[in-house]
């Protein structure tokens, strides 16, 4: 019995990897993988250096309400309160500041993003290329969080402890969260904002990524518009 399942595993095994190489087969047409694998390194590149040159200036985060970083949940609906009583500046001082420290972390995240796409295996274009609207943000997440999360922290504290209340946050928020109102990441200030700074950050990258899949003739590179081009 054991023996008929591992057969049966070992073949529906053998077949989900034949349909993923059928898929990316087909989704490459004339294309070489070689030419595929250079025309997504270049695509991604592009994109991520996009990305990063649009959050990471003035108002790169607090001007685009797709990015804008605001208070967690449970403090979120308590500004809103506080603002109707007329507590409405250091709520704004508070979300300017955070937007402000996102906007000055992105930039030192270039390198390591350009370098997570320059390592691509093949295995990683083939996810991409076939792996739906989600895969560019998944690849930059599993390549890149865990670093850039390190290298954004000091830069996100810094920048939040100038407006003074950072400490005032994380006790608000910690005691909030040991009620079940926040989530336990949500309660350190910096922590939370370097976490959404991620999160938007690889959003504009998909974006970016997007945008070249829907107009491969407005890229400046060849090898990209070839590949794009291919594939719608």
């Amino acid at each position: 019995m054991q023996r008929r399942q591992f057969h049966q595993t070992s073949a529906l095994a053998a077949l989900l990897y034949a349909t993923g190489q059928q898929a990316w087969a087909l989704s490459l047409g004339d294309l070489s993988s070689a030419d595929a694998s250079k025309g997504l390194k270049a695509a991604l590149a592009q994109g991520a250096q996009a990305a990063v040159a649009l959050l990471g200036r003035p108002d790169g985060f607090l001007g685009n309400p797709q990015v804008r970083i605001g208070l967690p949940g449970y403090l979120d609906d308590a500004a809103k309160v506080m603002k109707s009583l007329g507590q409405g500046r250091r709520i704004d001082e508070l979300v300017t500041s955070i937007n402000r420290a996102a906007e000055a972390a992105v930039p030192m995240g270039r390198d390591l993003l350009v370098g997570a796409v320059q390592n691509m295996t093949v295995t990683d274009a083939k996810n991409i290329l076939t792996g739906g609207s989600t895969s560019v943000t998944a690849f930059f997440a599993e390549k890149t969080r865990a670093p850039l999360g390190l290298r954004f922290l000091p830069v996100v504290n810094q920048a939040t402890e100038k407006v003074g209340l950072t400490q005032k946050y994380n006790a608000f928020a910690g005691k909030a969260a040991s009620f079940g109102l926040l989530k336990p990441e949500e309660s350190n200030l910096a922590q939370y904002v370097t976490g959404k700074t991620l999160d938007g950050l690889y959003f504009m990258i998909g974006e970016e990524e997007r945008r070249i899949r829907q107009n491969p003739a407005g890229a400046g590179s060849a090898i990209v518009r070839k590949v794009f081009g291919t594939l719608r």
